[in-house]
């Protein structure tokens, strides 16, 4: 019988390690270097800007920070001790890992390996995304094998989390916003953590006093039902009707056509950085989860046809802000032609 629990209990090793993790697991906002980080999870944006805070402090910690960056779906044998081998001034580095949960079986064998002993003045950066593909390399991480922490990304689906959300923005930034006005914010971007980040930073850096209700209402009246940036997904997805009763719901509701326009440029500005291009997310200077979701909406655009929509884009602006006598027009047809992928028709 003395046995038998042994083998057990040998045999169950990884199980028990995830059931009891032994490192600490620490919310987004709070990430802090260690030799290795695991950052899981499936909300990529709060999983990006824990990445930005992790780099951030250890550039702050040693400017000669070296940055390295690994794709664990496409890793090839030797890349991770390659980029963990001391330098020649011995700088401290940070080894960026994406897409651990498609990693290959030969990334999972040698960060295993990796982490029995882990080199020195080095972070080691995991990002997971969720799935069981890297149970074994997960299990040992969380069961303590590399000396490591894990940041948990979670989606934030509770109003409450996403209110809290939006006042550490408003917070970290030194302003002070409303009760009211950050529900107001939630209400309107309730769907999208990135978004919602966006508006906060833009009330940060445009409006001058204390945020309000009505400074909401300013920026962004219209938005609780209907997103500027929803209409712009719908007509960057070709849904040409659906586009203008969305766009014409949100001015029935007061919506203010400049924030429109400037939605619209956002999606398509990233679309355009994204579009031909091979560099990485960090190259590009733009959020993994942007790069892919530009991607995903580039299909079916051709280079001519979102040039077309950058000039219709800029026509507009200027309509809206005083160019034209009818900002309304301006903005429909500005729909129809993204709608349309700026193919002439």
């Amino acid at each position: 019988m003395a046995g038998r629990p042994a083998g057990k209990s040998a045999s169950k090793a990884p199980a028990k390690a995830s059931a009891k993790v032994t490192i600490p697991q620490l919310p987004w906002s709070q990430a802090r270097p260690a030799p290795v980080v695991l950052v899981s999870g499936t909300e990529g944006f709060l999983a990006d800007r824990a990445i930005r805070a992790l780099r951030d402090e250890l550039k702050r910690n040693d400017p000669s920070l070296e940055v390295s960056d690994l794709e664990a779906d496409g890793y090839s044998p030797g890349q991770l001790l390659t980029v963990a081998s001391p330098s020649l001034f011995g700088e401290p580095r940070m080894i960026r890992v994406i897409n651990v949960e498609k990693c290959t079986d030969a990334f999972i064998t040698e960060t295993l390996g990796y982490l029995e002993s882990p080199a020195d003045d080095t972070c080691l950066v995991l990002r997971h995304g969720g799935g069981v593909r890297g149970k074994k390399l997960l299990d040992a991480i969380r069961g303590g094998l590399g000396g490591g922490v894990e940041v948990v990304c979670t989606e934030l689906k509770k109003e409450q989390d996403k209110v809290d959300f939006a006042s550490a923005e408003f917070k970290k930034a030194g302003r002070r916003a409303t009760p009211g006005a950050v529900r107001a914010l939630v209400a309107a971007f309730s769907d999208d953590i990135a978004e919602l980040a966006s508006a906060c930073q833009q009330l940060i850096a445009d409006a001058a006093a204390e945020i309000t209700e009505v400074t909401v209402e300013n920026y962004y009246s219209g938005r609780v039902e209907t997103s500027a940036f929803k209409v712009a997904d719908v007509a960057i997805a070709g849904r040409q009707g659906e586009a203008l009763v969305m766009l014409r719901h949100a001015l029935a509701s007061g919506a203010d056509p400049v924030p429109i326009v400037a939605a619209f440029a956002m999606k398509i500005r990233t679309m355009a950085k994204v579009s031909g291009s091979r560099a990485n997310a960090s190259q590009l200077g733009l959020a993994p989860w942007q790069v892919d979701r530009a991607r995903r909406d580039l299909q079916g655009w051709s280079d001519e046809g979102l040039g077309r929509c950058i000039e219709t884009l800029a026509e507009t602006d200027a309509a809206v802000k005083g160019a034209q006598r009818d900002p309304v027009f301006a903005l429909e047809r500005m729909v129809s032609v993204i709608a349309s992928r700026g193919e002439r028709r």
